[in-house]
């Protein structure tokens, strides 16, 4: 077993992840190459970089990765709101996954306390 999979927030940013994607998958088509691509890749990067950072030589480098985790999450924020605005989710959507990412981006920056 990798390092990676004990992490509570690898799980829960697996979970976060696999939610964006069945909402991208829900986007209309002509956003394949455009916002449905951006949401897959940005959802993606959380649990990414936090597998990756995993194998860092040092914590301070694993912290590093986790920062992008934590941008990666707020990024995928940042879509659901343009992607809100445009009528492809409601707003009680936005709103369950925007508490998830809150949730998620707290176990990572307390996970990041710990390293130091």
């Amino acid at each position: 077993m990798f390092r990676f999979e004990s992490l509570d927030i690898w799980k829960l940013a697996i979970e976060y992840g696999a939610k964006l994607y069945d909402i991208a998958d829900s986007f209309p088509k002509k956003e394949m190459y455009g916002l449905s691509s951006q949401l897959r890749r940005a959802a993606v990067s959380i649990s990414n970089n936090i597998a990756e950072g995993s194998g860092a030589n040092t914590n301070k480098d694993f912290s590093c990765f986790l920062d992008v985790s934590i941008k990666s999450a707020l990024e995928t924020v940042n879509i659901l709101y343009f992607a809100l605005l445009r009528k492809y989710i409601n707003e009680a959507k936005q709103k369950e996954l925007y508490k998830e990412s809150e949730t998620l981006i707290k176990k990572i920056r307390a996970f990041k306390k710990i390293l130091k």
